[in-house]
């Protein structure tokens, strides 16, 4: 087959990839997840049920698929925010930020435990999680060897501390709160007075 042929049939199926994880989304968010149907996901995508299952076995294979989507998103807007100018210390306090604000509005997107319990199993978010800690512990040990931050504990213990202290941004009450909470997570790893 002539190259512009194949590229023709795999840009259509991105399109169709990607039109049916953004209406199975707005599905789970209208009905919940019990309430949706493949056949549902099928017509608002539209294209035919036979079709959807040529791509998706399931309704839960299309929500780890989107789940998997969101998750390199967030991944590649931190890794930009870290590689943006500045001193390692402003850019470990931009990727604090954004990482507390990705978790509060996360929360604000996700209906119910059932979603959060399906969405945070499998192998793309133990891979997701790695590379995120990978990030902060290489993020806060540039900063620590500039004397931005406290050099005493180790970066990598200190990534963990980062991560878990910014998840408590799902449940804060506002905005405002989870970039305050990444700004006292940074007070954190100051130099201890």
């Amino acid at each position: 087959m002539p190259k512009l042929w194949n590229e023709t049939i795999e840009a259509h199926r991105e399109a169709v990839r990607e039109a049916t994880l953004d209406a199975t989304a707005e599905l789970v968010a209208e009905h919940g997840l019990t309430g949706v149907k493949m056949a549902q996901i099928a017509a608002k995508t539209g294209i035919g049920r036979a079709t959807l299952y040529k791509y998706f076995p399931d309704v839960e294979a299309i929500l780890a698929a989107w789940h998997e989507r969101r998750i390199r998103a967030h991944l590649a807007q931190l890794t930009e925010i870290r590689d943006q100018g500045g001193t390692a210390g402003e850019r470990l306090e931009k990727v604090l930020d954004a990482y507390a604000v990705i978790h509060h509005e996360r929360a604000q997107h996700h209906h119910g435990t059932e979603l959060v319990t399906l969405l945070h199993r499998g192998d793309h978010v133990a891979h997701a999680e790695q590379h995120l800690h990978a990030l902060f512990r290489e993020l806060l040990a540039e900063a620590a060897e500039d004397g931005a931050i406290r050099n005493d504990v180790a970066a990598d213990e200190l990534a963990t501390y980062c991560l878990h202290a910014l998840t408590a941004a799902g449940t804060l009450p506002s905005l405002a709160a989870a970039h305050r909470l990444a700004a006292l997570t940074l007070d954190g790893l100051r130099h201890p007075a």
